[in-house]
């Protein structure tokens, strides 16, 4: 039987850890390879890591045919809800999951079955792709929150590989990684090298020294309210001023025609 594997399909399966490697080592080893592989023709598409523990222990195993895709990008929109549909993933995964999804929604076609009018449940969606991909709707495809998958895109734009298997491996949790990504690449790498504990400590000194921030910011709004306040004030004030400066102009005025009448009429009677 010829198994072909794809290292482009290959990396829609994120890595077992050592542990869980050891766990699935353990449990082939001692009751067979009961799930059969799914196989694309040719293409392996599930059981990456049971078919590499097999082909090193000699262990029989069976496969099966999923040939209902027209085109490979298919083939890792199902890998990728496979994945998803599987408890064990965690949070973080899931949401690097749900973003590939969103990559490949996002520059995708609808693709057809031949001679069909339109494509089967499987395929590739004919509605626009793009009302799938907001980050709203690529929270509910993991199944977390917004703000976890804010701070996923975050980790995998500006996190490093070390970074990234920390946080996958579950040394450092989403937040704190997310924090420790704002650091510069060489920052981040010592921070990983120096373990658990180390990455915890400098994810916490990261968050404390943006905290601050947030009480100035919020006092400098407040202070320029105030000033923009007193500064309506002072012009209120002026207005007014005027206003009876004007006033009094022109009651000085009134006097003064008054006296200048007064001042006629006597030189008049003289």
């Amino acid at each position: 039987m010829r198994i072909t594997i794809n290292e482009e399909l290959r990396k829609y399966i994120d890595p077992l850890t050592d542990g869980e490697h050891a766990m699935l080592e353990r449990s082939l080893l001692a009751e067979g390879c009961r799930d059969a592989l799914v196989l694309w023709g040719e293409t392996l598409i599930d059981g990456h890591n049971r078919y590499d523990i097999c082909r090193k222990h000699g262990i029989a195993f069976n496969t099966v045919q999923n040939d209902s895709f027209e085109a490979i990008e298919q083939v890792m929109l199902w890998m990728i809800d496979n994945q998803l549909s599987r408890r064990s993933v965690t949070d973080f995964q899931r949401g690097m999951l749900a973003l590939r999804k969103k990559e490949l929604l996002a520059a995708a076609q609808p693709i057809a079955a031949p001679g069909s009018q339109s494509a089967p449940a499987d395929v590739l969606p004919a509605a626009p792709v793009s009302v799938k991909t907001s980050r709203k709707d690529v929270a509910q495809i993991a199944g977390v929150s917004s703000h976890t998958i804010a701070q996923i895109e975050k980790i995998q734009k500006t996190a490093t590989p070390e970074l990234i298997d920390a946080v996958r491996v579950g040394a450092i949790s989403i937040g704190a990684a997310a924090a420790v990504a704002s650091l510069a690449s060489g920052e981040q790498v010592a921070a990983v090298a120096g373990g658990k504990k180390e990455l915890r400590q400098v994810a916490r000194q990261v968050r404390q020294a943006k905290a601050p921030l947030k009480p100035v910011l919020a006092q400098a709004a407040r202070s320029e309210q105030a000033d923009a306040a007193a500064q309506t004030g002072e012009v209120a004030a002026l207005k007014a001023t005027i206003v009876a400066l004007n006033a009094e102009n022109r009651a000085l005025k009134e006097n003064v025609a008054l006296l200048a009448a007064a001042l006629e009429q006597a030189r008049q009677a003289a």
